[in-house]
Order: C-alpha cells, then sequence, then structure tokens
C-alpha cells in the first residue's frame, strides 16, 4: 500500500497493469450517470473510454443523450447523422451496426446521438417492454467489446432507466461542490428501483469525484463528505479541474490524444486501472 494520502484522504492502492482483457467474454456495460448535469459525465466516457483503449481493450461509446454531446466532442456533427441512436430504437429493421462510428482512436467505437433521441422517452412509453429497449439493440455487439461505455441524459427520466437496465454497473460522476452532493441520494434510490424491478444484477461500481481543485477548502471539504457517506465505494481516482479537457473537447479528441502526458490523462488513465480492478473480468 501507498503510505501517502490522496485527495479522498485515503491511502490508494497500488493497481497493477490491467491483465489483457479474455477472449470470448461478454462486453462489461457500464452507465456514466447523474442527474445533474455539467458533472463530467461526457468527459468521463470519452476519456475513461480512451484510457481503457490503451488497455488493450475494445471500447463502445454509447451516446444516450438528445444532446448529443459526447458525439460532438467526438469530432462529428450531431445536426448532420442520417441515423443515430434513436432510428435504431424506433425501426426494428435497422441494426445497431448500421449506425457504427469508428472514432480516430482503433478500437474505439460511437453510437451517436442527436436531438431526435429526445422524441424516443414519449414514443417508448407505450411500448411493451419499454425499460428494455436499449438492452435490446445492443445485444447483438456486445461479443464484439470488451466494455461498453453508455453517456446518460442528465435526468432520471426513461432514457436513464434504460441506460441503467442494460448495464452491469453504474459510474456517477459527481463535480466536488455542494449542490451535487444533495442529488446523489436521489440518484441511489433510481439505481435500487431498477435493480429491484428491471436489472437484478445493476451495481455501483464507484462514485468519482471531478473538477476537483486540492488549492479549495471547499472541494476538499466535499470529497471528504462524500468518502464519510459513501465509505468505499469512491474511487480513489480524483478528476482535477483542468483547462485541457476543454480544449480536448473542441479539438474532438480524448485527453489522452490531444495532451498525452498531461496530469488530465494520466487521472484518466488511473481511473482505468481502478475500474479494471472493481470489474474482473472486463
Amino acid at each position: 500500500m501507498s503510505q501517502e494520502l490522496g485527495p479522498t484522504g485515503r491511502r490508494a492502492p497500488v493497481f497493477p497493469e490491467p491483465p489483457p482483457p479474455k477472449k470470448g467474454n461478454r462486453a462489461t456495460v457500464i452507465a456514466m450517470c447523474n442527474q445533474k448535469g455539467g458533472v463530467g459525465k461526457t468527459t468521463t466516457t470519452i476519456n475513461l473510454g480512451a484510457a481503457l483503449v490503451e488497455t488493450g481493450r475494445k471500447v463502445l461509446l454509447v451516446d444516450f443523450d438528445p444532446q448529443g454531446s459526447l458525439t460532438v466532442g467526438l469530432g462529428f456533427n450531431a445536426h448532420e447523422l442520417e441515423q443515430s441512436i434513436y432510428h435504431v430504437l424506433m425501426d426494428r429493421e435497422l441494426g445497431i451496426k448500421d449506425i457504427l462510428l469508428e472514432t480516430t482512436v482503433p478500437n474505439l467505437d460511437l453510437i451517436p446521438a442527436n436531438i431526435d433521441l429526445s422524441a424516443a422517452e414519449m414514443r417508448l412509453v407505450t411500448e411493451v417492454g419499454r425499460e428494455q429497449a436499449l438492452a435490446r439493440i445492443l445485444r447483438p455487439i456486445l461479443d464484439d467489446y470488451d466494455i461498453v461505455l453508455i453517456d446518460c441524459q442528465p435526468s432520471l427520466g426513461l432514457l436513464t432507466v434504460n441506460a441503467l437496465t442494460a448495464a452491469n454497473g453504474v459510474i456517477i460522476p459527481l463535480e466536488c461542490e455542494y449542490f451535487a452532493l444533495r442529488g446523489v441520494a436521489l440518484l441511489k434510490e433510481t439505481i435500487e428501483k431498477v435493480r429491484e424491478r428491471t436489472n437484478f444484477d445493476l451495481r455501483i461500481i464507484g462514485l468519482l469525484g471531478t473538477m476537483f481543485d486540492g488549492r479549495t477548502l471547499h472541494s476538499r471539504e466535499v470529497i471528504h463528505t462524500l468518502v464519510e457517506g459513501w465509505g468505499d465505494l469512491v474511487f480513489y481516482s480524483v478528476i482535477r479541474r483542468t483547462v485541457k479537457f476543454s480544449d480536448a473537447t473542441v479539438a474532438g479528441e480524448p485527453i489522452t490524444e490531444y495532451a498525452t502526458t498531461s496530469p488530465g490523462a494520466e487521472s484518466y488513465r488511473l481511473l482505468a486501472r481502478e475500474v479494471l480492478a472493481r470489474c474482473p473480468g472486463a
């Protein structure tokens, strides 16, 4: 064990180099979820995905937010998409492979979304098994990937319930400020309802402190409050606030490609190791 206390006030374990992925395993599906906007869900989805690729994993990113931020953040024009995840949800003749996009990072693929997806919530309400719609369309490609990361919209509506139903686990990015703490209990309640009703195996992989600024007492107090309430569910890895994330988004690249030696890139590489340590077999 490392003797130095990390940003969370705990001694972080030394996470080993991840072993190669096991052949023949189905993809581990992880939902990036928080009903509060602006907490780093999309940034984490992109950069964790790219960091996982560096460990030898083949990763699929799923944009499940009508704002299409994940799609834009990877350099695609969401408004010019002829087909998106919305069309696969609504058209049984269309398969998920028909809309698959390759990113600039080898072995990192994208299922895109745009504002069309906002209509899915209303149309799915009358569907039989409406909570399983996303799980249904992802099923045919789960053998093609090691990890699938779903970027959820900032709400606890039907689209988010679909993502939680399709997932094996949840990562909750949480901005290091007090208002962000208030909604976590409500999110936990939603996760527990999904576990009881539509996905018995769903679990919380961890809570991730984002936009952390160790120079401020506020950030340090928030992360310590989080650890007091959630214990070891809080990741040892913390994502610090840096302008490099915004610059990478404008460039349409993960930070591991845009600023490969930056502290932000290293933070996500460390997080990737920790996620794999918490998800054996991924």
